[in-house]
C-alpha cells in the first residue's frame, strides 16, 4: 500500500456512495460515477450545497474505487476493519463499534498515514513493517467548461485553484532558507517507529516527525514550517482531441502540498462539453437528425449533409422511411487510431403551409394512391 490510504477507508463504504455492489466490474463503476456526477454537479444544481456536498463524495469515492490499485488497498483496509485485523481482534479494536460501524478510532489509532507501514503482523512471533512514509497531500478537483468544436479539435485552456501551494520562500521544505532539516531523534529518520501489542509488533508513523523522517529545527518565517502558503495558482491544462463530457483530467502534483518532506497530492479537472447545435454524440459516435422531404423519401434523392469537416453527399434512397439512420464513415469523433462515424436519422419534414400549385399536386396524388398505409389496421366482419 501507499500514502494514499485516508482516515475515511475506514468509516465510509464508496461502494454504498455509488450505489454499486462490492465486486461491480471498472466500466459499472465509471458508469455509475458519470451518472451521479451528472446528475450532481454543481454546473446543474447552482446554489445547491446539498448537491455540491454529494457532488464533492462522488468524486472522492470514484477517485479511490476507480482506480484498480487504489481499489485493491481500499479493499484490504475494508476488509481488516472488518475482521478486527485478522479474526482474532486487535488490542483497542473492540469489534465493530458501537452500532455495528467500523470507526477509525476502534482501532487505537490517531493517524492513519500508511496502513501498509502501520501495522506488519505476523503470526506467533513479533515483527516489524518497512517503516512509515509521510502522508500525501490532498487531492483536489475543480471543473472546465469547453465548446463542442474545441472538444472536437482539442484545446488548452486555462485554470485557476485557490488553496494551499509549496512556500516560494523554502521551496516547500519548511525550513528557513540557508537551513536544512535534520533527522527526526525519535525515529532516527527512518519515519516510523515499533510498537509491541502483545503478540505482534506494528510499524507505526513516528509522532514527533509524522512519518517525514526529519525535523524542522529554524522554521520559515513566511510558512511557519508547514512548507505551503494558501494562494491562488493557474495552470494550462491539455484538452485532448475527442473528449468526453465529465470527463477527469489528471496533473499529478498539482493538488494539495503534502507535510514537508511528503509528496503532493494531484489536481483532477473534469471537462464539461457544451451541447452542439446540430449534432449529438453517443460514444465515439456523432449523431445528427436530416429534414426530408415526402418526395425525397419516395424517389431517393442525394442530400448534402454537414459533419464536423465542410458537407458531404448522402445518398437518400427511394422509399426511405421515418427513423431510419444512415452511417456516414469517419466522421464522428477523434478516438484512439481514427475517427467515429457520423449516425444521419432521417427525419420526414410535413410542411405546415403549401402554395396552390403543391395542394393541386397534392390532391391528384392524393387521387392516384391505390394502397392506404392503415390497411393493416382493418379487421374481417
Amino acid at each position: 500500500m501507499n500514502g494514499d490510504v485516508r482516515r475515511e477507508w475506514f468509516e465510509k463504504d464508496y461502494y454504498q456512495v455509488l450505489g454499486v455492489a462490492k465486486n461491480a466490474a471498472q466500466a459499472e463503476l465509471k458508469k455509475a460515477y458519470r451518472k451521479l456526477a451528472q446528475k450532481y454537479h454543481p454546473d446543474a444544481n447552482s446554489g445547491d450545497k446539498a448537491a455540491e456536498e454529494r457532488f464533492k463524495e462522488i468524486s472522492a469515492a470514484y477517485d479511490v474505487v476507480g482506480d484498480e490499485e487504489k481499489r485493491k488497498q481500499y479493499d484490504q483496509v475494508r476488509e481488516m476493519a472488518a475482521s478486527g485485523f485478522g479474526g482474532g481482534g486487535f488490542p483497542g479494536a473492540g469489534g465493530a463499534g458501537a452500532g455495528g460501524r467500523v470507526r477509525f478510532e476502534d482501532f487505537g489509532f490517531t493517524d492513519v498515514g500508511d496502513l501498509g507501514d502501520i501495522f506488519s503482523v505476523i503470526s506467533g512471533r513479533r515483527g516489524r513493517g518497512r517503516g512509515a512514509q509521510p502522508v500525501r497531500g490532498a487531492d483536489l478537483e475543480t471543473s472546465v467548461r469547453v465548446s463542442f468544436e474545441d472538444a472536437m479539435g482539442g484545446t488548452t485552456v486555462p485554470v485557476r485553484i485557490q488553496g494551499p501551494a509549496p512556500c516560494v520562500t523554502c521551496g516547500g521544505s519548511g525550513a528557513e532558507p540557508g537551513t536544512r532539516p535534520s533527522a527526526c531523534p525519535q525515529c532516527g529518520g527512518a519515519g516510523s517507529v515499533a510498537v509491541n501489542q502483545g503478540p505482534f509488533s506494528i510499524s507505526q508513523t513516528c509522532p514527533r516527525c509524522r512519518g517525514t523522517g526529519r525535523l524542522v529545527e529554524h522554521p520559515c518565517k513566511t510558512c511557519r514550517g508547514s512548507g505551503s502558503v494558501r494562494t491562488s495558482r493557474s495552470f494550462q491544462v491539455k484538452v485532448p482531441a475527442g473528449v468526453k463530457n465529465g470527463a477527469r483530467i489528471r496533473l499529478a502534483g498539482r493538488g494539495e502540498p503534502g507535510y514537508p518532506g511528503s509528496q503532493p497530492g494531484d489536481l483532477y479537472v473534469v471537462v464539461n462539453v457544451a451541447a452542439h447545435g446540430l449534432f449529438g454524440r453517443k460514444g465515439n459516435d456523432l449523431t445528427l437528425e436530416l429534414p426530408i422531404t415526402y418526395s425525397e423519401a419516395a424517389l431517393g434523392a442525394n442530400v448534402r449533409v454537414p459533419t464536423l469537416d465542410g458537407e458531404v453527399t448522402l445518398k437518400i434512397p427511394a422509399g426511405t422511411q421515418p427513423g431510419q439512420t444512415f452511417r456516414v464513415r469517419g466522421r464522428g469523433a477523434p478516438r484512439k487510431g481514427g475517427r467515429g462515424d457520423l449516425l444521419v436519422t432521417a427525419k420526414l419534414e410535413v410542411p405546415k403551409r403549401v402554395s396552390r400549385g403543391e395542394r393541386q399536386l397534392l390532391r391528384q396524388l392524393q387521387e392516384a394512391e391505390t394502397r392506404s398505409p392503415r390497411r393493416h389496421l382493418k379487421r374481417d366482419s
